[in-house]
């Protein structure tokens, strides 16, 4: 029989489904004590607050994606393809709710919250990423077009979950594909 993760995983885990699936408000901390099989008091050892652990399952979402990322073409104009099609790919999947990190500014709309920090943290690190490529590409104002991609993908993971996940993905990267056709003209 195998061993069961460490709680503070279990704990993570059940955190990440409910949250994704239901909402973060929507879900008690008695909920995600009941699915991660542990006692409130092993729950508040490592978690404080829900807060604490709303940020602690945004900052795993986080690395996750900045992980993914670190396989991307190093070439520039390959990986932002592939970026594009790797989020445009994500909308596509059964149960898919959205971006994780625009549902939980939703939801935390005060920007001094330690969520929106995270949140804010992550889109940063996005937008680094992308516009590092535009540059390489020789983008005469990088950031600018880095804005423009991060909006047509805020937009495609919205519409992806409340209109028509099936043609996210060519939308994503058609759209994508116009914007960066401005860097020929």
């Amino acid at each position: 029989m195998a061993a069961s993760p460490p709680v503070r995983t279990r704990i993570l885990d059940a955190a990440a489904l409910l949250f994704y699936t239901e909402g973060i408000r929507a879900v008690s901390a008695d909920r995600i004590i009941a699915a991660a099989e542990t006692t409130k008091v092993t729950f508040y050892r490592y978690f404080r607050t829900k807060e604490e652990l709303v940020v602690a399952y945004l900052q795993a979402q986080s690395e996750r994606i900045r992980e993914a990322a670190g396989h991307l073409s190093p070439d520039p104009c390959t990986g932002l393809l592939e970026l594009a099609e790797a989020m445009g790919a994500q909308a596509c999947v059964p149960g898919f709710r959205g971006c994780p990190f625009i549902n939980a500014a939703a939801e935390y709309p005060d920007p001094a919250s330690p969520v929106r920090a995270v949140v804010l943290e992550h889109r940063q690190w996005l937008h680094a990423e992308v516009s590092g490529r535009l540059a390489q590409l020789g983008a005469a104002d990088p950031d600018s077009l880095a804005d423009q991609l991060l909006m047509l993908r805020d937009g495609a993971m919205v519409h992806g979950y409340v209109a028509d996940p099936a043609g996210v993905a060519g939308a994503l990267v058609s759209g994508g594909r116009a914007i960066l056709g401005s860097l020929a003209a």
